[in-house]
């Protein structure tokens, strides 16, 4: 029976987790959310941590007030979330944080040995080789969660060697904006880009997709898991979400990981790795499915990914830096400051402000956070 700390708990990624678990009859030995009390109150009870926790203190101590007449020990702030993810006794952390927030925790599970479940993209394109040196260092696993990821590991386990792997070519659903130019994206609204055609997701992760940045921080993140240039990894629009991703070799033989848009069976596979189990996702039946379509990405019009591109091949505190301004150019959007356009601006013209450093500390990503978001915020008001 595997054993499991859950971060993000609250979250779309989170409660599918827990789908899981719950199908499996896995062990939860901690719950970390940012301030869903009712959610997770109930999530508690079901599943009897040994720990939970939340980042808003004040909802934290609500917490305490109602599962008091559990065995559950609630902890408050980023220090207990961290602490859910490392000291708990699960063997699997499950890192879903959006953001960067989920940096710290994942460093601190990776330290305490814990095999990392990833769902938190920032992990890896803010921490880098920080965090893939410090794995290998510990002699931890980080197994992919996302779909286009959890597809390219799923295809390259029958790699015969590294040499072998020509190109990486993640499918991207192309968002609720697909054919559409910058005139017509200028009057767009934050409902309108909340319309994601295939996957539901958390506000942040839809508004990424809908500007394709969340594609660009995946090819980030895959040059990282993978260990390849970010000149092997092409981009495909495919809007029926039923490729997850392909790999092509030396000798052009292409190979594609495909089933139904359910979340439920990357984080099943993450979290049974390397034995297969029954689904709860439904049988994928081809006929049913009828036509699968595939494109060339927008780049003209949704620039955000050669943005990430360009970040990945400068390297250093680069793809920390253009993560950062996003995040909260994506936070001014869904408070309605911005344009939808005004994001993918924003973006580059706070990245063109880094002094970038090639050799890097955890220290100075943190820094870069903090002045990206602060420069975007003096862009945006002026």
């Amino acid at each position: 029976m595997k054993t499991i700390n859950l971060l993000g708990s609250t979250g779309s990624i989170g409660v599918q987790s827990l789908d899981v678990a719950r199908a499996r009859g896995y062990k939860v030995e901690a719950l970390a959310a940012f301030s869903d009390v009712e959610k997770i109150e109930q999530q508690i009870r079901e599943f009897k941590p040994e720990y939970a926790a939340l980042v808003d203190e004040k909802a934290a101590d609500d917490l305490k007030v109602r599962v008091k007449d559990t065995s559950t020990k609630v902890l408050s702030g980023m220090e207990g979330v961290a602490f859910c993810g490392s000291e708990a006794k699960g063997e699997i952390t499950l890192n879903s944080v959006v953001g960067m927030a989920g940096l710290g925790p994942t460093i601190k599970a990776i330290e305490a040995g814990k095999t990392i479940a990833l769902a938190n993209k920032e992990t890896l394109v803010a921490g880098g080789r920080l965090v893939t040196d410090l794995a290998k260092k510990k002699g931890v696993s980080i197994l992919p969660v996302d779909s286009e990821h959890s597809a390219i590991f799923q295809c390259l386990l029958g790699k015969p060697s590294n040499k072998a792997l020509k190109r990486i070519i993640l499918t991207a659903s192309g968002g609720p904006f697909f054919g559409k130019t910058k005139e017509e994206l200028k009057n767009v609204t934050l409902k309108d880009a909340l319309k994601h055609p295939s996957w539901s997701m958390g506000q942040k992760i839809t508004i990424d997709s809908a500007t394709m940045f969340n594609k660009g921080l995946e090819l980030i993140e895959a040059v990282w898991l993978f260990d390849v240039s970010p000149d092997m990894i092409d981009i495909v629009v495919h809007r029926e979400s039923i490729v997850h991703s392909l790999i092509e070799y030396d000798d052009n033989s292409v190979i594609a990981q495909l089933g139904h848009p359910d979340m439920r069976l990357p984080i099943q596979f993450a979290l049974t790795y390397p034995e297969r189990f029954e689904s709860p996702e439904k049988q994928l039946d081809l006929w049913e499915v009828g036509n699968l379509t595939f494109f060339k990405p927008d780049y003209e019009n949704f620039p955000c990914m050669d943005i990430c591109k360009d970040a990945i091949r400068v390297g250093g505190l680069m793809p920390a830096a253009v993560n950062c301004a996003n995040e909260e150019a994506n936070l001014l959007f869904r408070q309605e400051k911005i344009s939808f356009n005004d994001i993918p601006r924003l973006i580059k013209e706070a990245s063109a402000t880094l002094k970038n450093k090639l050799d890097y500390v955890l220290e100075d990503v943190y820094n870069t956070d903090i002045l990206m978001r602060e420069t975007v915020r003096k862009l945006a008001s002026s």
